[in-house]
């Protein structure tokens, strides 16, 4: 029979105040700065990619689904990467996509810790559509969150439902189709309907085991 506890007894352990987001944040580490895959090399964005950016940003069909000034000048790529620059590397890290020593596009992961999920979004060059760059580069993104953070149990992504080559990345990296949300983001006067996909932490390593 248990013992009965008498509420005005002294606990043993001590109580432990529940930490703010800010404090577990603070207690996370970073994914890596410079991730390689067998062609890319995905790194921190730099003033540097001004270039680079507006060659591909600039491209009318390239920012057909996304939510990017169009047209796009100088000004915007300049205004993107001083935004890049500034992200906290440890709730949104971000890399540039390089392939063959440009930079052809990006992608990026931003944490909620406190609800232990991840949301991914990412672009590539329309020039290389098609060759599984990006399925690389997110396989890549999707492997070093779950490594990093143990207790991380699930990333999703979005994309503009007419936006299929968005996807079938998502298949291949093991997301699942979560959802259908209607009407739900003005895109360039056009009300829009954004597919929902997600992969869990299990599905993630299941996926792993059948890859090794």
């Amino acid at each position: 029979m248990a013992e009965w506890l008498d509420v005005n007894q002294v606990c043993e352990a001590p109580w432990e105040p529940e930490l703010p987001p800010e404090a577990i944040e603070m207690s996370r580490r970073a994914l890596p700065e410079v991730i390689r895959t067998e062609r890319l090399v995905l790194r921190p964005y730099g003033f540097e990619d001004v270039d680079d950016v507006l060659v591909y940003a600039a491209d009318k069909q390239w920012a057909q689904y996304l939510p990017v000034p169009a047209p796009y000048s100088r000004d915007d790529a300049i205004e993107f990467l001083a935004r890049q620059v500034l992200l906290d590397r440890v709730v949104n890290p971000a890399w540039a996509i390089t392939f063959e020593g440009s930079v052809v596009g990006g992608i990026n992961i931003r944490f909620n810790f406190e609800d232990l999920i991840g949301e991914m979004g990412y672009a590539i060059a329309r020039g290389l559509w098609g060759r599984g760059l990006v399925t690389e580069a997110a396989r890549a993104v999707l492997d070093k969150a779950f490594g990093t953070h143990s207790d991380l149990q699930r990333v999703r992504a979005m994309a503009d439902a007419r936006n299929l080559a968005s996807q079938r990345v998502m298949e291949k990296i093991g997301m699942q189709r979560e959802g259908l949300l209607r009407r739900n983001r003005l895109h360039r006067g056009d009300l829009v309907d954004e597919v929902w996909f997600g992969v869990l932490r299990e599905e993630w390593a299941q996926g792993r085991a059948r890859i090794s």
